[in-house]
């Protein structure tokens, strides 16, 4: 039987709402079984895994140490495109890209890679809008179309890996170091695809990228049994929780999760999980124009982080990058050092976040709201 006689695999063609099958969607005995299917021998995907999470790369002529006669099947069966780029802006020092793809089904997601001088960062998406409807968020308002499968986040990671090492962002060549599931969508609400990407950054060449777990932030709105689940996972990634109010009266309001689970039941969780990992927690705070800036929320968010312990915690706040038409924007930078200044008083770490893209429609969810 030649090359091009080997048998398909089953389930590869894509289907309404769900993209093929990809090598990065397998785990060690399937991809050896897929190789077999194949008629090629289950060492080869160690060698494909080189290709992919090392080299970077899913072109056939690069994959010299495969038989030729082989390499543009195997590319086809285990390495069908998953992103086509639609639209791509650019910060004019050239250092923040942000990137809107299509998928195989028409879904459209959105990710952000970010330059520093000795590195790079890429915020990555996790599902074709959101379904937790946070009223100030842009993919929030568009609604969840669906989750996006583990091979459709890992190649974000990819792209971008690739970008970064061949110069793409200006400047100097750079190395992709650090990951933060903050694009589009809740990250634990695709729990199993996600987890199955984490792995896959955090797992050490040539099985995966080989980031450290320090380096790889997961954020969530608050839900409760899915920090649960990720604190028994143990790798140590950060886990940030987007709180954005320390009452339950407002954050019944902007953020429609806590109707399932409280802001205590929310920083109990997170508690845990320093307790459970070691890893210091992040808590996401966007600071939003006379809705949850003032000052006697800065003073109960302090009470109730210092309420949990000392050392187990650190605030980002954020000024929100608004939508264009939307009520909602970012507080007076006089009310922002106010309200950081109270924190650092109670002795809370604290650290205006970097916001990056403003000029580029960074906010998540933007490029795709235009794009529809």
């Amino acid at each position: 039987m030649t090359a091009t006689e080997h048998p398909r695999l089953p389930m590869l063609a894509p289907r309404r709402g769900k993209p093929p099958r990809h090598f990065a969607d397998l785990d060690a005995v399937e991809r050896k079984d897929a190789l077999k299917q194949l008629g090629q021998p289950g060492f080869r995907a160690k060698q494909l895994a080189t290709h992919y999470y090392d080299h970077l790369t899913v072109d056939a002529d690069d994959m010299t140490d495969l038989p030729a006669a082989a390499r543009e099947d195997l590319v086809a069966e285990l390495f069908p495109p998953l992103l086509s780029p639609v639209t791509q802006l650019v910060t004019p020092d050239g250092e923040t890209v942000k990137t809107l793809f299509t998928l195989v089904d028409g879904a459209k997601l959105e990710c952000v890679l970010m330059k520093y001088p000795d590195r790079a960062t890429l915020c990555v998406t996790s599902q074709a809008g959101c379904g937790m409807a946070c009223p100030f968020c842009a993919t929030g308002q568009m609604g969840l179309t669906r989750n996006l499968s583990a091979a459709e986040i890992v190649e974000q990671v990819r792209l971008a890996a690739r970008a970064a090492r061949d110069g793409s962002l200006g400047g100097d060549p750079v190395r992709l170091s650090n990951v933060v599931f903050m694009g589009m969508g809740e990250p634990l609400a695709n729990y199993n695809a996600v987890m199955t990407a984490v792995r896959a950054l955090t797992s050490p060449a040539p099985e995966g990228f080989g980031l450290s777990a320090r380096h790889v932030t997961v954020s969530t709105v608050g839900l409760v049994t899915g920090i649960d689940r990720l604190a028994g996972e143990g790798i140590p990634v950060t886990l940030a929780l987007s709180l954005h109010a320390p009452d339950d009266e407002l954050r019944d309001e902007i953020v429609p999760i806590n109707a399932r689970w409280k802001v205590d039941e929310a920083l109990d969780a997170a508690r845990r999980y320093f307790d459970a990992t070691g890893r210091r927690v992040s808590i996401e705070y966007a600071l939003i124009r006379n809705i949850n800036d003032h000052a006697h929320r800065a003073e109960l968010l302090a009470k109730k982080l210092r309420a949990r312990g000392d050392g187990w915690v650190h605030v980002n706040p954020i000024p929100l990058n608004p939508t264009p038409g939307s009520k909602w924007t970012a507080s007076d930078p006089a009310v922002e050092r106010e309200f950081v200044r109270i924190l650092r008083m109670h002795g809370i770490p604290t650290t205006i976040r970097d916001t990056r893209g403003s000029d580029i429609d960074g906010a998540c969810g933007q490029l795709a709201i235009k794009e529809r």
